[in-house]
């Protein structure tokens, strides 16, 4: 299952700074379709992302009857991405 979509980069302040990108509603439905199939616990969904030139590994976390993909911060940096900046992902659910 494959997606491409783009949003606004929020952070969140803990006890480190973590930067999301919100998935849309949309996209949000068809991960829950498959969420049984691929989540190996606490409703995360294993993913594989494209941001520019650089494809990592994460995985979806739950928020709110919705999902926030996390954005590395290796990624991030190398990419030039900060907080408040719209981006465009390209996003593969990984299956069993």
């Amino acid at each position: 299952m494959r997606f491409e979509f783009g949003g606004c980069v929020v952070e969140w302040r803990g006890p480190a700074p973590y930067y999301f990108l919100p998935v849309p509603e949309e996209e949000c439905e068809e991960v829950r379709a498959v969420a049984g199939m691929a989540s190996y616990g606490w409703g995360v969904i294993p993913v594989e992302v494209t941001l520019g030139e650089v494809v990592f590994e994460t995985s979806l976390f739950p928020k709110d009857g919705g999902y926030l993909l996390p954005l590395k911060s290796a990624v991030r940096k190398s990419q030039g991405v900060e907080a408040g900046d719209e981006v465009r992902v390209e996003m593969r659910v990984r299956v069993g």
